[in-house]
């Protein structure tokens, strides 16, 4: 988020406070709340537009009904609803086991795409227990260009199904011009249980 300072960074100097239009930059504004209960998707097909230059999806307690599935996004377009836009990305976990096992960080060649129409990981394989759950953020940035591939980069931690934590980071861009106005969550198997995705515009779209 940006920070405001005066412009000789002396506070006795300051004699007039900041509008609130000023301190815009940065901001989150909660857009909308899909809940998970037994639900195969969960889909945000408005708010997506010019008014913000990013969006920032964070999703909670996201309680997978099969076990070793996976949480995964896509996105579409206003005249497209298969949500199979192609997608470039990387991946790559740290994880450590309950019993101290092995840690590593690796990158994930499995959970990776090159031009794929698939829907993009954004977990590692979670446990189906009922204290097992996914946690993250996604950030995808200026879905609206005309101009510009779409980036977007994910970072999320997972109680695996093999009791080990591991937390994931997927980067990478969607391969289109044309502006993204719909994004869809689901499990890579099964419905999503419970669990909340918060979606949130980022400050003003600039000029």
């Amino acid at each position: 988020m940006a920070i405001r300072t005066a412009v000789n960074r002396a506070l006795t100097a300051i004699t007039a406070l900041p509008t609130a239009a000023a301190l815009v930059d940065g901001n989150l504004t909660l857009l909308t709340t899909a809940t998970a209960s037994s639900s195969a998707t969960l889909d945000f097909t408005s708010s997506i537009d010019s008014t913000y230059d990013s969006y920032l999806f964070k999703f909670y307690d996201i309680h997978p009904a099969t076990n070793e599935a996976y949480f995964s996004f896509q996105v579409d377009t206003g005249t497209n609803t298969n949500y199979n836009i192609a997608v470039t990305s990387t991946a790559f976990d740290a994880y450590n086991y309950e019993s101290g096992g092995t840690p590593a960080l690796t990158y994930r060649t499995g959970n990776d795409q090159a031009q794929g129409t698939a829907f993009q990981r954004v977990t590692s394989s979670g446990g189906s227990d009922n204290d097992q759950n996914f946690a993250g953020t996604i950030h995808l940035y200026d879905p609206s260009s005309a101009t510009f591939v779409k980036h977007f980069m994910c970072t999320s931690n997972t109680t695996s199904h093999d009791d080990s934590t591991a937390n994931s980071n997927y980067a990478g861009y969607f391969n289109t011009t044309t502006a993204l106005t719909r994004v869809q969550f689901k499990m890579s198997s099964g419905n999503i249980d419970a669990g909340v995705v918060k979606m949130y515009g980022i400050g003003d779209k600039q000029s």
